[in-house]
């Protein structure tokens, strides 16, 4: 595959992740009458939320940045906590926080077992194609 191809996935791939990124701080400073959740069902969508966040990242970094870049899901977690605790209209809860760091554990667990390789096969596919 040309080096070209290569980064405009990768860049294609990282512009989708601060997308994911952006959503998520959305939704979680959006007033609450934008997000309907559910009580107890909240918990379950920090989960999903970080990891899908965390493992979409792992794809676009080698595994001895995982660190850094669970330190950073876990830091945006924490933080948007924060800034919840300081709004009208949204509250703060130590349990999300917990939802959110278990989210990016289970990435972990899942991109440590390889199901981080989405970019690679698509890269590997493109490469046949070409």
């Amino acid at each position: 595959m040309k080096a070209s191809s290569a980064l405009t996935l990768r860049t294609a791939w990282l512009t989708g992740g601060y997308l994911l990124a952006a959503a998520i701080v959305y939704f979680s400073l959006a007033p609450t009458a934008t997000v309907s959740l559910e009580q107890g069902w909240d918990k379950i969508y920090h989960l999903v939320a970080y990891l899908t966040l965390m493992l979409w990242f792992a794809q676009t970094c080698e595994r001895r940045r995982w660190p850094m870049l669970a330190f950073v899901c876990m830091g945006l977690g924490v933080l948007l906590e924060f800034a919840q605790r300081y709004s009208e209209y949204r509250t703060f809860s130590y349990d999300d926080m917990v939802a959110n760091a278990a989210g990016v554990a289970v990435a972990w667990l899942l991109a440590s077992a390889g199901v981080n390789q989405a970019v690679r096969r698509l890269q590997q596919r493109y490469q046949r194609a070409s």
